[in-house]
């Protein structure tokens, strides 16, 4: 067989490299289309409505209104986050170290919970927390007359994020903890540690992996929620999703909307690369 020349070789690079465009060009087209292009539309939108200028970012800094909102949504993601880590946490842990029929159920009725539309579980919180709901007759049971007012509320908001929220914390520490070899902690009992000491020190330390991936999944995707705070929580206390389709629909100011979102993507932006330096983007799903 003859020795391939160097224009053979070439001439076989550029087909192995033009085959291997064809079969990404349809995704790169997908991705172009619908997202850089909308992108650079928003980016572009908030600085040129209604005139070229960074009037709108300039507002959004110098307003109070803005400002409390973007710092409610940060208090309410970092209030959910911490709710989600004190639920999913002994819930994960009893499922990765029993692997008994109580732990294998719990872990089903999370996983479960992403065949469930999170629109339909939003409306399923409307009727418990409404004034006919179990939650005011359990209120009122217990002396609260008259019971106070927990739909419509940022207590209302928090919940319904919680629970929509709470099995990517449970999965996402469950995926580590399964990992983890049980004879690190008996080492470290029969070394003379206690219960308390061996997790605290050993096992604990070895989820963090977990417990980092849990809180990044879950503040990211509260920082950007809307249906369920704009079903749940009060028009009084918007929070930055909630402010731009108010800023879109009612007002039709679409250059602040726009430079609302851009600032909100940034921050999620600067947070996955902050992780990525850490952790590294690969490890996100355990």
């Amino acid at each position: 067989m003859p020795a391939e020349t160097p224009t053979m070789v070439a001439r076989k690079s550029l087909s192995e490299r033009f085959g291997t465009l064809l079969l990404v060009a349809p995704v790169m087209i997908f991705i172009i289309a619908v997202f850089i292009v909308p992108l650079v539309r928003m980016a572009w939108l908030s600085i040129s409505d209604p005139k070229l200028s960074l009037d709108n970012y300039v507002m959004l800094f110098s307003s109070a209104l803005y400002a409390k909102s973007m710092l409610r949504t940060f208090l309410i993601s970092l209030s959910v986050t911490l709710i989600c880590i004190f639920l999913a946490y002994p819930l994960a842990y009893y499922a990765a170290t029993r692997g008994n029929l109580w732990g294998r159920f719990l872990l089903i009725a999370a996983a479960l919970s992403f065949w469930i539309s999170f629109i339909v579980r939003t409306y399923a919180w409307l009727v418990i927390l409404g004034n006919r709901g179990p939650v005011i007759d359990i209120l009122k049971t217990v002396g609260f007359e008259p019971a106070p007012r927990v739909l419509f509320t940022t207590t209302a908001t928090m919940i319904g994020l919680t629970h929509i929220l709470l099995p990517y914390m449970i999965l996402a520490l469950y995926s580590v903890m399964t990992k983890i070899d049980g004879n690190l902690g008996r080492a470290a009992l029969s070394l003379g540690a206690t219960p308390f000491r061996s997790f605290i020190k050993v096992y604990f330390p070895l989820t963090l992996p977990g417990l980092v991936n849990g809180c990044v999944l879950v503040f990211i995707f509260c920082l950007g929620f809307y249906v369920t705070p704009a079903l749940l929580g009060s028009p009084r206390d918007l929070m930055v999703a909630g402010l731009i389709a108010t800023e879109v629909q009612d007002l039709l100011q679409w250059g602040l909307a726009s430079a609302m979102a851009m600032l909100l993507l940034a921050i999620t932006v600067t947070l996955l690369t902050i992780y990525d330096r850490l952790i590294g983007l690969d490890r996100l799903w355990g």
